[in-house]
């Protein structure tokens, strides 16, 4: 692939993961706003807790979605796919800046709602995994963690886009304002952006190992491969995505919010604290993806950063619980450089745990159950552990044993950064 094509296929990944996760996250910013217009009601809470089952509903669609582009990234091709995930992205979100409210349209609003969403989590499915595949297979064999990196610094990216329009859009307008029309204006501006991703994905050439690998497959179904004739790496990098999922979801998701019940301190500053830890992901990650090619082998640089995390657990809680912001601010900066390492690194050393007949599937569907599942019910498992024991550092435990599994999942994988892919 020469330069400029090279060039285009880094931009593609990096937009199309920006989109992805603005899109996605952006719902949950705008939670608030949408219970009262969608799901209207005398009892707010209820209306809010229906906001948020849709946004899970989203969730839950992530393993099938694996599924599904993980099979078509085999078999079609992992450009062909990529276009595929990222308009089914694009276009649902522009049909949810154009959506009728419950007042126009009675119960087909929030019927339609919850179809808008269970298509775009369908496609958080397949987007993520199958932008890092194309990105790390078309890389250069001493690029590949730096490529692979792209693709997570892009969800940051649009994690912080969507949280800043969210926050523009609710500080900007009045109540009424906002509640008429312009709610619908990050969604649309979402939009806009997939447009630009569709665009830039339109003519993206053919990995050449999916060429190769595709010229001399077999019938058997690649997810079927996955589970059977690969099933070691299916476990090893299913237990390791869980590990992963609960080390990225306790830090970056459930903090601010523990910080605010536990210790008092006032949500917006936790929130600050977070957003400004969160930002310097975009500085870190792809520095994980370069160290990684350049001088420790992925699996070595990220069984470290999970050893470290899980010795230094409940010590970084305790900092937390006096409430001082500094300390909250040291404590996030140090468990975000840690997060770092495998958000930069883990990318690329997933595609090189599996063979290129079955890569995408067994990837695509190890990384949603992990990240997806095992993640996304993370925050709730860490308020329930605090109930049940009393203990307020009742999370820093579940964070140290996630971050032990994850070790253990490294030293018994076999590590393939510095051999070619296979």
């Amino acid at each position: 692939m020469d330069v400029s094509k090279r060039h285009t296929a880094l931009l593609a990944g990096f937009i199309g993961n920006v989109v992805e996760w603005y899109d996605f996250a952006l719902y949950g910013y705008m939670a608030g706003v949408l219970s009262g217009l969608f799901f209207p009601g005398e009892d707010s809470t209820a209306s809010l807790i229906a906001t948020y089952g849709v946004f899970a509903a989203g969730f839950l669609m992530r393993p099938l979605g694996s599924g599904v582009f993980g099979w078509l990234g085999d078999t079609i091709g992992r450009s062909t796919t990529m276009l595929i995930s990222v308009t089914l992205m694009a276009l649902p979100t522009v049909l949810l800046g154009c959506l009728p409210t419950y007042d126009t349209i009675g119960i087909w609003a929030p019927v339609l709602l919850v179809a808008i969403r269970l298509v775009q989590g369908l496609s958080v499915g397949g987007e993520f995994s199958s932008s890092v595949t194309y990105l790390v297979e078309t890389a250069e064999d001493k690029r590949r963690g730096i490529s692979g990196s792209w693709a997570n610094t892009g969800s940051i990216v649009g994690m912080l886009l969507g949280s800043g329009a969210a926050a523009a859009t609710t500080s900007l307008l009045d109540p009424q304002s906002l509640d008429a029309w312009g709610w619908r204006l990050p969604f649309l501006l979402g939009g806009v952006i997939g447009g630009i991703s569709i665009l830039l994905r339109r003519n993206l050439p053919h990995s050449e190992h999916f060429k190769r690998h595709h010229r001399e497959r077999c019938e058997t179904s690649p997810l079927l491969q996955a589970f059977a004739t690969n099933r070691r790496e299916m476990f090893q990098a299913i237990l390791f995505a869980s590990a992963y999922g609960v080390v990225f979801y306790l830090p970056l998701v459930y903090l601010p919010e523990w910080l605010h019940s536990q210790t008092g301190m006032p949500r917006h500053l936790a929130l600050m604290i977070n957003t400004g830890a969160t930002a310097l992901l975009l500085a870190l990650i792809p520095l994980s993806g370069w160290l990684g090619d350049r001088y420790i082998r992925r699996t070595h640089f990220i069984a470290a950063a999970m050893l470290v995390m899980a010795l230094a657990a409940i010590p970084l809680y305790e900092l937390l619980g006096s409430g001082d912001i500094w300390r909250a601010l040291l404590v996030q900066v140090s468990l975000v450089a840690l997060i770092a390492v495998p958000l930069g690194s883990a990318p690329a050393m997933f595609v090189e745990l599996f063979p290129a007949s079955d890569r995408l599937s067994g990837y695509s569907v190890a990384y949603n159950l992990g990240l997806g599942v095992i993640g996304g019910l993370t925050p709730m498992t860490a308020t329930w552990l605090i109930h049940q024991t009393g203990l307020s550092s009742a999370p820093a435990g579940l964070l140290a044993l996630a971050a032990f599994a994850g070790f253990g999942a490294l030293l018994w994988m076999k590590d393939g950064s510095r051999e070619p892919l296979p």
